[in-house]
């Protein structure tokens, strides 16, 4: 299934604008006669953002506590950069308050593992210094994306006493106590855990249990992985991400994650893996465009095929649409390293952008041309976008259409945004 949407305001249909973006060097480009007009913008004030609270299965019961926790994530965001925040502050503040919903399999309300306890794993990354902080498996933090960012921030400032190199990805109780050393408080875990989460991992200890008990013969144990499956793409692969683009054409990436739920403790999936959970890189010589990439779904999946920097590299074609379609079908569903795999459950959230300049009689429209897609195989994915333009965000539930084959098929929509400033 593929499908494109169409939005409202600064937000136009990407397949209608193919034939206009194409500049002679996209770092340098010429506005469209068909642009809307600059007179209802703010100037001096931009930014856009686009987050996603999971590829996996969203209830309709559910569907407005997931919409609802993304438009706040969207306006978290761009509070954050209407106040002059950069792209890595501001994908960061958006994560935190995906992380604080009971909802979402991040934080607060994470699945816990086979122990009963939440080992959650984030990762960030900031286009402009390449910089990325990740932790894995940690317990007792609230919002694991702040330890992540501040293991980027920390190294950015260089190496430690003795010439050492500042870690960028750490994990357990290592990472616990390196985030309460920098200041992040505490959370104890019980308090981490929700009614919902709770009285899942209750149903699946049941469920393991009864598997137990039951004949363990080679058809059985299909049945029983078949069933896993089935659990784990239709509700429990629900990490959140967010991608960011600031005024000055920075973009940034984030991620976090508690996991598969009744996982082996230890277990790390995608969210804090280099390359796989999420990506973000400036434009640069080599580079036209900048781009910024947040991925869900089957952390298994996600680590053997390097997804998130897969999509970043395909985003450098012409074609922002046909790319990210192209990167989905042949690098993921089907991925050689995926072989094995009846279904590849996964989804990603994309933006690309390049900055754009057009010349008035009196003044001079800069600004930043974004484009923002979303594909998943998953049954759904739900996502929220805004710009520091709009009034408030808009939310989305994409799904699969019916009849088709989760893991086997994939949804891909999108649009554009154009961030615009004016100078005298």
């Amino acid at each position: 299934m593929i499908g494109l949407s169409s939005y409202a305001g600064v937000m136009e249909s990407l397949t209608n604008s193919a034939e206009e973006q194409k500049p002679s060097s996209p770092l340098d480009n010429s506005w469209s006669n068909k642009q809307e007009s600059s007179k209802d913008q703010k100037p001096g004030v931009g930014g856009f953002v686009l987050v996603h609270a999971g590829a996996g299965y969203h209830s309709e019961s559910k569907a407005k506590e997931y919409k609802h926790v993304c438009k706040r994530a969207c306006q978290r965001a761009v509070d954050r950069l209407k106040a002059g925040a950069l792209a890595v502050e501001a994908v960061a503040a958006a994560l935190v308050e995906l992380e604080d919903s009971p909802f979402t399999n991040a934080g607060m309300g994470s699945n816990l593992n086979l122990s009963g306890e939440i080992e959650c794993d984030a990762s960030i990354m900031d286009g402009k210094s390449l910089h990325y902080g990740a932790v894995g498996a940690i317990s007792g933090i609230k919002n694991p994306v702040l330890v992540a960012n501040r293991l980027l921030n920390e190294a950015q400032k260089g190496k430690l006493s003795a010439g050492r190199i500042p870690p960028c990805f750490l994990v357990g109780r290592g990472a616990h106590d390196w985030a309460v050393s920098h200041g992040i408080p505490p959370c104890p875990s019980e308090k981490m855990a929700t009614k919902f989460s709770l009285s899942a991992y209750k149903r699946n200890k049941r469920k393991m249990e009864l598997a137990e008990k039951m004949d363990t013969g080679h058809n059985q144990t299909k049945k029983r992985r078949q069933s896993s499956e089935n659990e784990n793409g239709s509700g429990c692969l629900d990490t959140v991400g967010a991608v960011v683009v600031d005024l000055e054409g920075n973009v940034a990436a984030a991620v976090s994650s508690g996991g598969l739920a009744m996982k082996h403790p230890g277990r790390v999936g995608q969210a804090a893996h280099y390359g796989c959970g999420c990506w973000a890189e400036n434009a640069c010589n080599m580079n036209p465009y900048s781009t910024a990439v947040s991925t869900s779904g089957c952390g298994e999946h996600l680590i053997r095929t390097m997804l998130a920097q897969e999509c970043s590299a395909a985003m450098q074609s012409e074609d922002a649409h046909q790319a990210l379609l192209e990167a989905m079908q042949n690098k993921f569903i089907s991925s050689p390293f995926l072989a094995s795999e009846d279904r590849v459950l996964g989804g990603v959230i994309v933006l690309r952008c390049c900055r754009c300049v057009e010349a008035q009689p009196s003044q001079n429209i800069q600004g930043i041309l974004v484009e923002f897609l979303w594909s998943h195989t998953t049954e759904s994915m739900c996502v929220g976008y805004m710009s520091a333009q709009d009034s408030k965000a808009k939310t989305h539930i994409s799904r699969l259409p019916p009849g088709t084959v989760p893991g086997q098929s994939l949804a891909i929509e999108g649009g554009v945004c154009r961030l615009m400033s004016v100078s005298e």
